[in-house]
């Protein structure tokens, strides 16, 4: 049977004679006739964390401003809410991806049919893909890098349409699911007899 006290007290002992020597800067360390270079990346972190919550003021906040208040992000000089929306339909049948500004103008749109897929083919994550790729190229040639994604429905080419955003050169901020989902809405069709 293997003494593990043995091997803890040992490694506890080197730890012990590595960290004692550390100078007040933390940087470097004399262990033995050997010098060290030991980094605390813990302390390092903090300090800079303590500087930039210095130079942003004290109104500085971890946590996303509620709708209505301002806030210091920004991506590309723009704030959150004057980025333009990327409208992605995922239906059983075919992907729909559609780029429009902060006010609802349509900029770029796209389809796993406008691409050239037919059929069922229309239907696949790779055809999403592409549609994502072509749109994300589209809008790259007119100025666009940061946006957000609002996806509807319950398709294949969900998550494909935006891995292509984002393979086509678009940096995406936000993902939102706008799916409709009924109440118990509409009577169901009535059920096929076999």
């Amino acid at each position: 049977m293997f003494n593990f006290r043995c091997v803890f007290n040992s490694a506890s002992t080197l730890c012990r004679q590595l960290l004692t020597p550390l100078n007040v800067n933390g940087t470097v360390s004399q262990c033995g006739s050997r010098w060290l270079p030991l980094q605390r990346t813990l302390s390092c972190s903090v300090v800079r964390h303590q500087e930039a919550e210095a130079n942003t003021g004290k109104d500085f906040s971890h946590f996303p401003p509620l709708p209505g208040q301002d806030s210091a992000l920004r991506w590309g000089g723009k704030k959150f809410e004057e980025l333009p929306i990327v409208h992605v339909k995922a239906t059983y049948n075919n992907t729909h991806i559609q780029l429009t500004d902060s006010a609802g103008q349509s900029l770029v749109r796209t389809s796993c049919g406008t691409e050239g897929f037919k059929n069922i083919k229309k239907s696949t994550p790779i055809a999403a893909q592409t549609a994502g790729i072509s749109a994300a190229v589209k809008a790259t040639a007119k100025g666009v890098t940061f946006v957000r994604v609002v996806v509807k429905g319950l398709g294949p080419g969900r998550l494909s349409a935006i891995k292509g955003l984002t393979m086509g050169g678009l940096e995406v901020v936000s993902i939102t699911d706008n799916t409709p989902v009924p109440h118990n809405g509409c009577r169901p069709r009535k059920a096929r007899r076999m």
